[in-house]
């Protein structure tokens, strides 16, 4: 298989990795809260099941990135972290107990740290003007797998067998569900997942085979006027045979030794990789965004029970819409990247999303007029919420992988997964016990957006890719890696 066939198969393998990740959110968020309740379970164990998930996710996708970074490999960590998504959704399937609920949630976020090396993956892979792109369409595959999600629970909702001694009914069905596509997933990744070569390492690879013939001269330096190429050779040994002198027949030179690979953590440094103005503000933009969009889905299930009597199908339905708006939001998103600079997005995204906690904060925190007129301003804030997601999301990972260094760029990305996932831990655990308290919530959460505007209107200039952002960049440094290479 030539090189540009692997590099489409892995790519593909990517975009399914993420488009399972959505079908899974999709799959348990609308019924995972009705599952507790069976198991009898207080309202704050949804709290602890989203957060649970997240906070695995934020252990481990550091240390994925690390061991992604220094082994200069992905297939591996992919197929490793694979394993617990498969565990733990199995164990989502048995649920005996809350316990066994919460212990699966925290499992299967395990798997969700592999995200942190195909983040660097995809840096050191690909141009930094198509980042923004890139980073796009591989997160709409997210939002398109939390767009079909729904439509599985349609018909997962209907299960209601025995299988063996485990019971299949609505609320189990999806951890099995998702169990079986992970474990093919695995095999997917096993077949058509490929460590490429970087940027820079494998150009030439896909462009054919005279490519090298092309550059190479007519001429050798040593060779005589009077020869060419291999026709001299071959000349030479038969007019020594045809004098009775047998060739002499040197051995094939050794192959140059292969220069030892440079640990790229050598010379690092967090505090002045991570402790600048500008990452300061994507980090922060990446708790921030996180925490209030988790709270606000933790308080979504409770309040469309409590207003409108929702069930599971209802919130299917309105989860599968939801992922249609963010699809067309990504594809917005990358269309826009080729004309407006990534800032420009993240700017236009936090207005969007300070809009958004404003109308929530005045109409939903105490909603006014009969069914019609509360379920339309619940409609609205919704929409506002989820169009500003796919601005803000793109932006700040798009600019975050253009001001850190590139060869540390998987244990960055963990870094920066990992505070995303502080906030995905917060948020549910916020927002699981002020249900009844939504000003306070939402006020919460509107101060904190207002930080974060605050923040980035003193550092837009800041905001742009850094001319040298690797780590090792002194003479001395350059001279100590040159002389690893060399020995």
């Amino acid at each position: 298989m030539d090189y540009r066939r692997k590099r489409k198969c892995t790519f593909f393998t990517i975009g399914l990795i993420f488009l399972l990740s959505g079908i899974e959110y999709a799959v348990i968020l609308p019924t995972i809260w009705m599952y507790l309740q069976t198991l009898g379970a207080a309202p704050y164990f949804l709290g602890l099941g989203l957060s649970a998930f997240s906070l695995s996710g934020l252990l481990c996708s550091p240390l994925f990135g690390f061991w992604s970074d220094r082994m200069r490999t992905t297939k591996n960590v992919i197929l490793f972290s694979n394993v617990f998504e498969i565990i733990g959704n199995f164990m989502y399937f048995l649920g005996y107990s809350k316990w066994l609920l919460l212990a699966s949630r925290f499992v299967a976020g395990i798997g969700t740290g592999a995200g942190s090396c195909i983040f660097g993956f995809l840096t050191r892979s690909t141009a930094s003007e198509d980042r923004a792109t890139v980073f796009a369409v591989v997160m709409a595959c997210r939002q398109v797998g939390l767009l079909i999600g729904p439509a599985f629970n349609i018909f997962l909702r209907l299960c209601d067998f025995q299988l063996g001694p485990f019971v299949v009914n609505k609320f189990t069905s999806p951890g099995l569900f998702m169990s079986v596509l992970w474990l093919l997933l695995q095999l997917v990744v096993l077949f058509l997942y490929w460590d490429l070569p970087l940027r820079g390492e494998g150009d030439g690879e896909g462009e054919g085979e005279g490519g090298e013939d092309e550059e190479k001269p007519l001429m050798s330096p040593k060779e005589t006027p009077g020869t060419y190429g291999t026709i001299c050779s071959s000349q030479s040994e038969s007019s020594a045979v045809s004098n009775g002198n047998l060739p002499h027949l040197s051995p094939p030179p050794s192959p140059p030794p292969q220069p030892t690979p440079v640990n790229p953590f050598k010379n690092f440094s967090s505090a002045r990789e991570y402790l600048r103005e500008e990452v300061v503000v994507l980090l922060t933009a990446q708790f921030i965004v996180l925490f209030n969009q988790t709270a606000l889905e933790t308080m979504v299930t409770p309040v469309t029970q409590q207003l409108f009597g929702f069930g599971e199908l209802e919130n299917s339905v309105m989860y599968c819409v939801c992922g249609v708006e963010v699809v067309a939001g990504f594809l917005l998103v990358r269309w826009l990247s080729l004309r407006v600079p990534e800032r420009g997005l993240l700017a236009a995204g936090l207005l969007i999303c300070n809009l958004a906690c404003v109308w929530c904060l005045v109409f939903l925190a105490r909603p006014q007029g009969g069914y019609s007129w509360q379920l339309a301003e619940f409609i609205i804030g919704v929409f506002l919420q989820v169009l500003g997601l796919p601005f803000v999301a793109v932006a700040q990972v798009s600019l975050f992988s253009k001001v850190t260094a590139e060869k540390t760029q998987g244990f960055s990305q963990g870094v920066r997964r990992s505070v995303g996932g502080l906030g995905t831990i917060l948020g549910p655990l916020w927002a699981g016990g002020l249900t009844d308290n939504l000003y306070i919530m939402l006020g919460v959460m509107m101060g904190l957006l207002v930080l974060l505007s605050v923040m980035m209107f003193f550092s837009y200039d800041r905001l742009v890719e850094q001319r040298v952002v690797e780590q090792a960049d002194s003479p001395e440094e350059e001279e100590e890696e040159e002389e690893e290479r060399e020995s």
